[in-house]
């Protein structure tokens, strides 16, 4: 079980950091990712970590204001998100993965969902 907590409403130029650990069952997993959706718009990819090299991946429209960290040993990753805009309201869904990808961009490489938090931004 994944569980993410941290969203809120914040103004336009703000800053939240979200968090998403897994509880239960332990699971080793080869990276973890963070996803949102808007009301009315499909699931987009936000940012995704992989745990062996640490490399990072970023969707365009959150690169430089948007940072993901974690802890492996500890199942958790974390999304601190600044500069907000409106247009980043949405709800945020963290995600793991269990096989090796070359990257972690689509939905069908993660086997693992957590549950959302709604980020909202006002302007």
């Amino acid at each position: 079980q994944l569980q993410a907590s941290g969203g809120g409403l914040v103004q336009a130029g703000g800053s939240l950091r979200l968090s998403c650990a897994a509880s239960g069952r332990t699971f080793s997993n080869y990276a973890m990712g963070w996803f949102r959706q808007a009301p009315g718009k499909e699931r987009e990819f936000v940012a995704a970590i992989r745990w062996s090299d640490g490399s990072t991946y970023y969707a365009d429209s959150v690169k430089g204001r948007f940072t993901i960290s974690g802890d492996n040993a500890k199942n958790t990753v974390y999304l601190q998100m600044n500069s907000l805009k409106p247009e980043d309201t949405a709800v945020y869904l963290c995600a793991a993965a269990r096989r090796s990808w070359s990257n972690y961009y689509s939905t069908r490489k993660y086997d693992y969902w957590g549950q959302g938090t709604l980020v909202t931004v006002s302007s």
